[in-house]
């Protein structure tokens, strides 16, 4: 009953039907639990339930009904299960639990299942290693295991003699091949052992399975030199195409020659290792099935014969991969390739114009990003199939060109150019189908055309980092489809209000002459994640209207003029998800209300318990990628542009405002923030002691505000702290000792009279100053210490000395002849002159003797 438009749940009344032997129900919307009565059928030997929406927990026991020898579960990712122990007398020859949600280990026991010929468990969560058992799967046709957590080493398959296809790809399996447990697989014809952590060499018996037509081994750790290919059966020869698949592995030295004796290669991929040597495109008119060819981001130079080659011997390829061969030209051998779909030369030193003949008629994709061309010729021919454009990082300039018949066209990439034009009235004319659209990093000037607003698919939108101005039009701010709009660095002047239906993840229009009037319609955009309002003229308040927006993971308001509190009603589970917020450079006051923080889990969790681990923001479109790529950020007392945002990264800059109040206790339990910046504002009181919970903390800037009391120790246990400034408070005591505080400078603590201790003062001291208590001492009557010690000594020092002369006659005889003797010493002609005085001296001296 497959595809009857039946609905569940399962009737109590189908366990009365014991002698069922077939249940087929694919394709209905069952939408409930497999009930375990199915159990009781034992005469059960098909059960097919695919597409069905099942959910909850699938019974074992139906598994070990000795009579099942079909069961097809595929396509129910709701559905929750684990596999049993196997007994020797099952049946069972038929496994699909593809896109499940079965998870746990595969049992040793699925040996016994003697007859299994088909295990196809994809796309599901099964953990631990591949059982050795499985060597015992004689009937073993088809073994299908991608996509799941398995791990350990690839064991033996030997006895399964007839198995035609293994896919292990995209699991976490380690270790090497073993050449010797595939020589008896003489059946099979495609191995997929990609995306794992396989090493070693890759053994060349490979090459000598007699029936194998696709190897992949790419995504693994493989090293050593390219196989040499020898002893190839026939059946490589003259059998059908030939795929193999070694990219993004540790390969090096030269690529062999023998690669040219398998005559029926269709497809090879070499690229993301670490090749060297030439490479001769004389060789590949030997390849005459050759359809797929990629050697990029190797160390190869590619050579061919000009004088002694024919271009139209070439193989047609279809797709063509030549990244980061430090090409300088276009290889002339394209010339005659009539067939190419997919064509990438990026990153490369090719300088010029492009040729006409580039523009194949059945291109599909084109790449040549990053390379030195500066013009090209508008092709004349249709181009209707063109899905892919990527001229992004060249010399381009003057007017963007105006391609005709791109109705394909969805990804447009021309940023990072010199294009000095206006936007063409007609460009949103040519790009109907278009979800991408890049012109960011040139000079163009006006204003944005409404006609991109005819791209009715658009979703991504950057013009960054131009000369545009006037106002974004309305037609953008009320298209449904649209996620992402980066107008950074431009001189617009207004933005039209957002609609209901908004869709938009990312929003920034940092950098321009906007003012705030849209603001409030922003509550429309649910789903916004990023959003950037920097660098405007934005008088508001505090766009608390933005609470319920559970989405957002960066809010950027620097350098506006907004104004007022932030503390906003019904906080409750607000921004669950924010890593950045950046209000410095404000007319913010009041106090920082501490609750509202709590209320920022993604913060608050350690990086290694988070569910708040969302990916990098990218879109990918068969391929391309687009990542929000820049925010300004203040870190480590500098300002830079945070590119690619991840979601490690987590920061609080609320720095040159008017707060005032205590620094919230509370902002100790954002355990996993990186960067922290209250600088240039009137807090008051002492430094939390809980910013010590702040495990993660690289970058605490407290300077210029008129914090009191002392440095607490605690903060000694930031022990990834690489930037503090405390600089100009009213700081006292002693600054703290050993981890992190060693590392810091002077002026980490200056403009805090009452700080001493390393680096402020080059030793320590002891201080006699009066015990204070607690937090409460008022630091403007404290008694300064550093100043009346060297008074008092000094005083008591020179009283002591003219005591000492009044008092005690010999010390008073001792003194004067040791007087008159040095200035003898100094002036001996005093001797002479003044000699006659002498007898007044000993008068003198009998006089002070009375």
């Amino acid at each position: 009953m497959s595809w009857c438009d039946l609905s569940g749940p399962f009737l109590q009344s189908l366990a009365k039907l014991r002698s069922l032997s077939v249940i087929r129900l694919d394709e209905n919307s069952i939408s409930a639990p497999v009930p375990g009565f199915f159990a009781n059928f034992s005469n059960l030997t098909v059960l097919s339930l695919t597409y069905c929406g099942l959910h909850g927990t699938f019974p074992k026991e139906i598994f070990q009904l000795p009579s099942l020898q079909s069961i097809d579960l595929s396509h129910n990712d709701q559905l929750d299960g684990s596999l049993p122990e196997f007994t020797r007398n099952g049946s069972l020859q038929y496994l699909n639990l593809w896109s499940t949600n079965f998870s746990g280990l595969l049992p040793n026991s699925i040996g016994n299942l003697k007859m299994l010929s088909i295990i196809a468990i994809s796309d599901c969560k099964f953990t631990g290693p591949i059982p050795k058992s499985m060597a015992n799967l004689t009937q073993l046709v088809s073994l299908s295991m991608p996509n799941n957590k398995l791990e350990g080493s690839i064991p033996s398959f030997s006895g399964a003699k007839n198995v035609v296809d293994i896919d292990l790809s995209n699991n976490s399996l380690t270790g090497t091949i073993n050449s010797t447990h595939w020589r008896n697989l003489t059946k099979l014809s495609s191995l997929d052992l990609s995306s794992n952590k396989l090493d070693g060499n890759i053994p060349s018996s490979l090459f000598s399975l007699p029936l194998l037509d696709r190897l992949v081994l790419s995504n693994n750790q493989f090293s050593g030199p390219f196989p040499e290919i020898s002893n190839v059966s026939s059946y490589l020869l003259n059998g059908p195409d030939l795929e193999i698949y070694l990219g993004s592995n540790n390969l090096e030295g030269p690529i062999p020659m023998s690669i040219f004796s398998l005559r029926r290669l269709w497809a090879l991929d070499l690229s993301s290792n670490n090749f060297s040597g030439s490479f001769p495109l004389d060789g590949l008119h030997q390849l005459r099935n050759l359809s797929v060819l990629d050697l990029s981001h190797n160390n190869l130079f590619l050579t061919h014969d000009y004088t002694n080659f024919s271009y139209s011997s070439f193989s047609q390829l279809f797709e063509l991969g030549l990244v980061s061969l430090k090409l300088r030209t276009f290889p002339n051998f394209l010339r005659n390739q009539s067939n190419l779909g997919i064509l990438d030369l990026s990153n490369n030193q090719i300088n010029g114009k492009i040729p006409n003949w580039i523009w194949f008629s059945d291109l599909r994709y084109l790449n040549l990003s990053c390379n030195s061309l500066d013009s090209l010729e508008v092709p004349s021919n249709n181009l209707s199939g063109l899905g892919y454009l990527d001229l992004h990082s060249n010399q381009f300039h003057g007017q963007i060109p105006i391609f005709p018949s791109l109705y394909s066209l969805f990804y447009l990439d021309f940023s990072r150019n010199y294009f000095s034009s206006i936007i063409p009235n007609t460009t949103g004319d040519m790009l109907v189908q278009t979800k991408f659209l890049s012109l960011s990093s040139n000079n163009l000037n006006g204003i944005i055309p409404e006609s991109l607003c005819n791209s009715q698919f658009l979703q991504i939108l950057d013009l960054s980092n131009n000369s545009l101005g006037g106002t974004v039009p309305r037609c953008l701010t009320t298209m449904s489809t649209l996620e992402v709009l980066n107008l950074r660095r431009n001189n617009l002047t207004n933005v039209n209000e957002f609609s209901h239906n908004c869709s938009l993840e990312t929003l920034d229009i940092s950098g321009n002459q906007i003012q705030g009037q849209f603001l409030k319609s922003l509550v429309h955009c649910t789903q916004l994640k990023v959003l950037n309002l920097g660098n405007n003229l934005i008088a508001e308040p505090f766009p608390c209207f933005l609470r319920n927006t559970s989405t957002l993971r960066v809010l950027v308001l620097r350098s506006n003029k907004f104004y007022g509190r932030i503390r906003c009603r019904k906080t409750n589970g607000t921004w669950p998800v924010l890593q950045i917020i950046d209000l410095a450079h404000n007319n913010f006051s009041g106090e920082v209300p501490g609750t509202a923080l709590t209320t920022w889990q993604a913060m608050r969790n350690t990086k290694d318990n988070s569910p708040w681990m969302i990916s990098d923001l990218q879109f990918g479109y068969s391929g391309a990628y687009y990542k929000e790529d820049t925010v300004m950020v203040s870190n480590k007392g500098l300002e830079m542009e945070l590119v690619n945002i991840l979601t490690i990264f987590t920061s609080i800059d609320f720095s040159c405002n008017k707060f005032n109040g205590s620094i919230p206790e509370e902002i100790g339990e954002l355990k996993s923030l990186y960067a922290l910046n209250l600088s240039n504002n009137a807090f008051t009181g002492a430094v939390p002691s809980s910013l010590s919970n702040l495990s993660e903390l690289e970058s605490l800037d407290l300077s210029k505000n008129k914090l009191s009391g002392q440095i607490p120790l605690e903060l000694t246990k930031l022990t990834f702290l690489a930037f503090l400034n405390l600089s100009y408070n009213q700081l006292v005591g002693r600054i703290p000792s050993g981890a992190q505080f060693s590392t810091f400078d002077a002026a980490s603590f200056e403009g805090n009279k009452g700080l001493w201790g390393p680096p402020l003062t080059a030793y320590n001291r002891t201080v006699f100053s009066p015990k204070m208590e607690g937090n409460h001492s008022n630091p403007g009557h404290e008694i300064d210490w550093d100043i009346i010690c060297p008074e008092i000594g000094f005083t008591c020092g020179f009283g002591i000395a003219i005591g000492s002369l009044l008092f005690c006659k010999r010390w008073r005889k001792w003194y004067y002849r040791a007087m008159y003797n040095m200035l003898l010493k100094i002036f001996p002609q005093l001797e002479q002159r003044f000699g006659h005085h002498r007898r007044h001296v000993y008068v003198h001296q009998r006089y002070w003797r009375r």
